[in-house]
C-alpha cells in the first residue's frame, strides 16, 4: 500500500507491529505518550513526561522488495531527554540497545566509541535524493569522503554509525526515524544534529546529520 507515493509504502505488517508495540507500552506504562509512525499512538505535541517513539518497520521498501535491510526501533524520552534506545536488525537478528546510563550494546556485547575519523577517511551514507538532485552540495561531500553507501533504512544506517562502519549519515528524518538512533549515537560520542549543525528536537522532522566530530567539522563548510 502507498502512503504518499509509489516509493512511500506501508504494509499490514507495519500496522500490526505498531498496534502490538503500542498495546504493550500502554500496558507497561499507561501514563506515557506514544509517538508512532502509523498513527496508533498519540498526537504528541510536547515532551513532558515519558514519551515512547516507535517505528514498527524502518525500511518498508527494503522489507517489500528485498526481505532484508530493515529494522524495528523503539525509544524512550523522559521530559525530552533520551533515556533508552533500541534498534533491531530483524534479518540479522541483532539488537542494538542502551542509553546514556547504560552504554550501548550489540546483542550482549558492549560497543566502544567509534574512531573520530575525518571525512576523507571514512564512508558516508547520504539519501539518494540529496545526491541525484544535488542538494546542499552533497555530491561534493561524497567526493571528499572515502566513498558512498546507501542502505535505505535509518535504523540500518544508524547501526553502521554505531559500529564505526560509517562516519556520516545524512537524510531527511522524522522522529520515529531518528528517535532510537539519536540516543545510541550520542551515547557513543557521535554528533546528531540538524544538517546545519544546530540542535535537533525529538519532535522535529528535518534534514539530519549523524557524524563523528571531525567529519562534521569537515562537512559543515562544504554545505554552508
Amino acid at each position: 500500500m502507498k502512503k504518499t507515493g509509489r516509493k512511500d509504502l506501508v504494509t499490514n505488517v507495519d500496522k500490526e507491529n505498531e498496534r502490538l508495540l503500542v498495546s504493550k507500552i500502554r500496558a507497561f506504562s499507561p501514563d506515557s505518550q506514544v509517538l508512532g509512525e502509523e498513527g496508533f499512538g498519540d498526537s504528541v505535541t510536547d515532551t513532558t513526561g515519558w514519551v515512547w517513539v516507535v517505528d514498527p518497520i524502518d525500511g518498508t521498501m527494503n522489507f517489500v522488495k528485498q526481505r532484508d535491510h530493515f529494522a524495528m526501533m523503539i525509544a524512550l524520552y523522559i521530559d525530552g531527554r533520551g533515556v533508552l534506545g533500541y534498534i533491531y536488525d530483524v534479518m540479522a537478528n541483532v539488537l542494538y540497545s542502551g542509553g546514556p546510563s547504560l552504554g550501548v550494546f550489540k546483542n550482549d556485547q558492549p560497543l566502544t566509541k567509534p574512531a573520530n575519523l575525518a571525512l576523507r577517511d571514512g564512508l558516508v551514507a547520504i539519501s539518494g535524493p540529496l545526491i541525484t538532485e544535488q542538494q546542499m552540495n552533497m555530491p561534493e561531500v561524497v567526493r571528499q569522503s572515502a566513498g558512498l553507501r546507501a542502505y535505505g533504512s535509518a535504523g540500518i544506517e544508524f547501526s553502521h554509525m554505531l559500529t564505526g562502519e560509517l562516519i556520516t549519515y545524512v537524510s531527511y528524518l522524522k522522529p520515529w526515524d531518528f528517535g532510537a538512533g539519536k540516543i545510541l549515537a550520542e551515547t557513543l560520542g557521535l554528533r546528531v544534529t540538524r544538517v546545519d549543525g544546530t540542535p535537533l528536537s525529538m519532535l522535529s522532522s528535518d534534514f539530519v546529520m549523524v557524524a563523528t566530530e571531525k567529519a562534521q567539522q569537515d562537512i559543515l563548510p562544504i554545505i554552508g
